[in-house]
This record gives C-alpha cells, sequence and structure tokens, in this order.
C-alpha cells in the first residue's frame, strides 16, 4: 500500500477542513508548491491534491497550482474537485495529473461518466464520500440518500474500477479510521480503492494493513502529517513493512 499525502487547496492555500466544513479550515502552508515539495523531500511516492475551490463551485480554480507542482517535482499526483465536464478533466490531465478524481458529476451525470470513463478509463478514480453511510456531493454540502455501497455497485457496472473512499464524518478529526467500515467496502469494490478519513496515529495504519484487503491500494492522509504525528517514511513502513529501512 502507497501512502497518499493529502494537499488540499483552498484559496491558494494548501489548507485542511473539519468534517468537510468550509468554515473550519486550517491554513498549513501558504504555497501548495511548498506543501507539495515538503512531502516529496520526505519520501512521498504520490500526491493526492484536492482543489477545494473547485469542489465547493463546480469548476476547477486551482489547475495553476497542479501545474506548477507537476512540473516543479518527479512524483506522480492524482488531483480532484470540480471536474464536472469533459473539458475539465481534459485540463487537469493537461497540468500533467497522472490520475483524475471524479465526485459530484459521476454520480448525477451519466453521460459525463460515460464520456470520461470511453477516453481515460485507466486514469479516472470515483471519489465516493460518505456521512452517516450515505454519499455526499458538491463539496461535501448535500447529503444525499444513496448508501456508498449500492452506488459503488452502480459505479462499477458502468465501468469504474478504482475509486477513494472517505468517511467525512471521521475527516480532520485525528480520530481513527472504521475498520469494519474499511473491511465492507473491500467487499463491495471489484477493482482498487483508497481509503481516507480520520487518520491520526501509526497504529491507525498499521490496523488498516492488518486488515489485509488486496484491494486497498493506499491510505489518504493530511492533518496526522501536517501536525507531524509521524513522517512519511514511518507511515510508508506502517503500511508496507517489507519497505521499511534496514538499521
Amino acid at each position: 500500500m502507497i501512502l497518499y499525502p493529502a494537499i488540499d487547496i483552498y484559496e491558494g492555500k494548501a489548507v485542511r477542513l473539519v468534517k468537510g466544513d468550509f468554515a473550519e479550515k486550517t491554513v498549513y502552508q501558504d504555497s501548495p508548491l511548498e506543501a507539495a515539495r515538503a512531502w516529496v523531500q520526505a519520501g512521498a511516492r504520490f500526491l493526492h491534491i484536492v482543489d477545494l475551490d473547485g469542489a465547493k463551485t463546480g469548476s476547477p480554480k486551482n489547475l495553476h497550482h497542479v501545474e506548477q507542482i507537476t512540473t516543479e517535482l518527479s512524483v506522480p499526483v492524482q488531483c480532484g474537485g470540480g471536474l464536472r465536464q469533459l473539458g475539465a478533466v481534459r485540463d487537469a490531465l493537461r497540468a500533467g495529473a497522472e490520475r483524475v478524481i471524479l465526485g459530484t458529476a459521476a454520480f448525477t451525470d451519466v453521460d459525463f461518466l460515460d464520456d470520461v470513463l470511453g477516453a481515460f478509463r485507466e486514469r479516472v478514480i470515483v471519489s465516493v464520500d460518505t456521512r452517516g453511510g450515505m454519499v455526499s456531493t458538491s463539496g461535501w454540502q448535500t447529503t444525499t440518500e444513496m448508501p456508498a455501497e449500492a452506488v459503488i455497485e452502480r459505479l462499477q457496472n458502468r465501468g469504474v474500477r478504482s475509486f477513494v473512499y472517505t468517511n467525512v464524518d471521521r475527516d480532520g478529526m485525528l480520530e481513527g479510521p472504521d475498520l469494519d467500515e474499511v473491511s465492507r467496502i473491500a467487499a463491495v469494490v471489484r477493482g482498487r480503492f483508497l481509503y481516507s478519513g480520520g487518520i491520526g496515529q501509526l497504529a491507525d495504519l498499521e490496523a488498516i494493513a492488518g486488515l489485509r484487503q488486496v484491494n486497498l491500494g493506499g491510505v489518504i492522509v493530511g492533518k496526522a502529517l501536517y501536525e507531524g504525528h509521524f513522517t512519511i517514511a514511518e507511515g510508508q513502513a506502517a503500511l508496507d513493512p517489507r519497505r521499511a529501512p534496514r538499521s
């Protein structure tokens, strides 16, 4: 499994929200590029970038930051936030993203999803963000009545093979993941998925690794890394002990 440091961009800065609440944000770095550079210098193998302005408004606002990061740094990135039109997806890929993350439009616009999968299938991830087990959309501002498992099944039937699963209720709380939930989602996903939400300490990563879910490809971590609860190297070793540095 891979540790994915999160770079959430809002109003031009690297921030973290609490439970997806835009009023509860903490600015950790004035420059998203410098935040990314710090993670790469610490050993990050992949970066997870979310354009929060884009997620909130429905169209990308920070692709220039994505392009700056992909131009300056040598690790692949995946990015999402406001990618609700095929042109926006193309723009994100032109900005240097290795993979694009779809959210709201993947659930609400079947034609859009089909078009994106038809053009870029292997580079598409769908983000399934939940509150109380129900899918949350529009920058986490709207919670639907759609259960996550049913949505994942429906998306898979349309050809989606990669997911990000986020428990928004736990995001930014540092209180640990719901391991039963991770196992339930793993039982539904037929391709690969990444988990996000609530990681606060190394023991949380070790517990996720201990589930031994072969379709769980990695864990996205934000606040715990920014606040120094563990390092990139420690987190990666917890997820994949075989890659731990020799003493």
